[in-house]
């Protein structure tokens, strides 16, 4: 369809220019005038040229604007017709026996300029849903289906649900599953935009399209054809980019009345020129047929869809998605930010965040024989030390002894010695003195888990954890507070953690301790005081807050409750795309505006 706009554009663009040469604008324009070529007359000259261009270039909007009234309506397609036509039917009157001046010029200008227009909004389009359409093609034709124990390579288009399916190193994942045996690293930079290789082993999720690095394993296929990731995701941009925003509706219902409004103009401009002008009937006709063909803001029908689909395909390249174009400009209204905090602020696991030692103790000391008595425990704060122990690369003997105490933490031998690793009860009915109060004291006042270590009846020192806040967290809130956005905590964590929190990263306000069902209640709370809110969440515990917001976002998308649910997908997991969402709405928004302006008001100021 594009190709086709831009051969009419290009065809009537070069029949134009004679049309321009041999016409009275030609004439001004050159100060002579010039002799038509073969003998022709001016007006036999752009009546050839100019019926080529408007039945030839300007057909698709005389054929929409034909099937508009067809079905009794007024479009822009109408409008756009609507100047072309009345402009070349007066000029055939002129050129076969009306007096007046022909107009062959305007209704090739107005085609040829009309087609740009249309072929420009095409092109871009096709330009920037061109980026995202090519994840689909990252898909492999073929995928390794395991059979019997036997791997089979066989069409990506017979790969079900449930299958089993093989990816050896360097393979790109056909479709989207649950890894069951192997380990290994996936790149999905091309759908997050993470640079760094994911750790992939029994039961993480792997997402077709994605590409394996070094290890090679199995996963169960869970979502096949339309139903994959990508699929999905392509399938939102195409919607959000076919979408009307709230504003192109407006610039269709203007065009409805502009038709009228122009041909009201017309038969103003005539009978006043008529009855006052003393003119005649021919000056006032083609007075009437300038004002129709100056009254018709045919860029109008471009302003806002240019804008909204440009304006898409460049948040979907940046990884920000947007559902259609309405949830586009509300985005562009948005006054007030709700944050969740677990996996949204906070990476959503505990990791360690301080050592502190007692006198004459080394950290790598007290780390390396908690991580040793923790070996044996599934608990999320003893992988987490674990984990800071790997991160340093300790050596971590395995316990010879272990024992887990409910309620207060774990008692082991390490290498001969005994070693607890717990809260101060732990040590306490161990005959320890905890001591080191003021340190813990302040750990828990920044909301971080204190874990005492032990070894042989004598502290050693602390270890804090706490779910980290993400790097990018505090920019994040910094920069909507640039947009004069105001922002808030909505978290069912305790109060002191919530405001910790809220301190470190400069927010306005904090509700704690909300449970799941009520959190939607709250965001309805904000809106009902005039605010208009976007809720930022991960998409699964705060479904019903994100479909209530305004605008729901959805932050690290994957879930099915995230694309579902959420009016914006960010597919990365940073709290900076939220105001760089905004802030691209609120510059789509501005376009559009801009856009709307000068599409009428050269009209505007040409009609008197």
């Amino acid at each position: 369809m594009a190709q086709d706009m831009l051969r009419r554009f290009v065809g009537s663009a070069i029949l134009t220019v004679p049309i321009i040469l041999y016409s009275p604008l030609g004439t001004s324009l050159f100060g002579r005038e010039l002799a038509p070529p073969f003998g022709l007359s001016p007006g036999l000259l752009g009546f050839v040229l100019t019926s080529i261009v408007v039945w030839w270039g300007g057909w698709p909007f005389v054929s929409s604007a034909a099937r508009s009234l067809r079905r009794r309506e007024l479009t822009m397609m109408t409008l756009i017709a609507t100047g072309i036509l009345v402009s070349y039917l007066y000029s055939v009157a002129v050129t076969f026996g009306l007096p007046g001046e022909p107009f062959y010029d305007a209704a090739a200008m107005l085609t040829a300029f009309s087609l740009l227009g249309h072929w420009l909004e095409m092109r871009s389009r096709f330009a920037t849903g061109r980026a995202v359409e090519a994840l689909l093609e990252l898909a492999p034709p073929t995928a390794r289906q395991v059979r019997d124990g036997q791997e089979e390579e066989v069409p990506l288009a017979a790969v079900t649900v449930g299958d089993m399916l093989a990816v050896r190193p360097g393979d790109t994942i056909p479709v989207d599953g649950v890894a069951i045996e192997g380990t290994s690293y996936v790149d999905e930079s091309m759908l997050t935009g993470e640079p760094v290789p994911v750790a992939k082993g029994p039961g993480d999720e792997v997402v077709g399209g994605t590409r394996n690095q070094q290890g090679a394993f199995r996963f169960r296929a869970t979502k096949v054809g339309a139903d994959t990731a990508l699929a999905r995701i392509v399938a939102m941009v195409r919607e959000a980019q076919s979408s009307k925003a709230p504003a192109q509706r407006l610039a269709d219902l203007a065009g409805k009345y502009l038709v009228v409004v122009a041909l009201a103009a017309g038969g103003v401009t005539f009978t006043a020129w008529l009855l006052f002008g003393h003119e005649g009937v021919s000056f006032a006709l083609s007075a009437a047929v300038a004002a129709i063909v100056i009254a018709c803001p045919d860029a109008l029908a471009l302003a806002t869809p240019t804008a909204i689909t440009v304006g898409v395909g460049r948040a979907a390249r940046a990884g920000v998605l947007f559902r259609n174009a309405a949830v586009l400009e509300a985005a562009a209204h948005v006054d007030a930010v709700v944050f969740d905090k677990t996996g949204t602020l906070t990476e959503g696991r505990p990791s360690v965040t301080d050592v502190i030692p007692a006198a004459g103790v080394a950290e790598a000391e007290i780390l390396r024989l908690a991580a040793a008595a923790d070996a044996h425990s599934e608990h999320p704060i003893a992988r987490a030390v674990i984990e800071a122990a790997r991160k340093r690369a300790l050596a971590v003997d395995p316990p010879s002894h272990f024992e887990a105490v409910p309620g207060h933490g774990v008692q082991a031998t390490v290498g001969g010695r005994t070693v607890l690793v717990g809260n101060r009860r732990l040590l306490e009915r161990n005959g320890v003195t905890p001591g080191l109060e003021r340190e813990a004291e302040r750990l828990r006042a920044d909301a971080k888990t204190a874990l005492y270590v032990a070894a042989d009846g004598r502290t050693l020192g602390l270890i804090a954890v706490a779910d980290r806040i993400r790097p990018t967290a505090k920019g994040a809130v910094s920069a909507l507070h640039d947009l004069g956005i105001r922002v808030l905590l909505l978290t069912g964590d305790s109060r002191a953690t919530a405001e910790a929190v809220a301190r470190t990263l400069g927010i306005d306000d904090v509700r704690a301790e909300v449970l799941p069902g009520d959190k939607a209640a709250e965001v309805k709370r904000l809106e009902e005081r005039g605010r208009r809110v976007a809720m930022v969440g991960d998409g699964v515990n705060d479904a019903p807050a994100l479909a209530a917001a305004t605008v729901g976002i959805a932050i690290g998308a994957g879930t099915d409750v995230a694309i579902e649910t959420a009016g914006v997908i960010l597919m990365k997991d940073d709290p900076a795309d939220v105001p760089a969402a905004l802030v691209l709405a609120r510059r789509v928004r501005g376009k559009i505006k801009q856009n709307l302006f000068w599409a009428a008001i050269y009209n505007l100021i040409a009609i008197p």
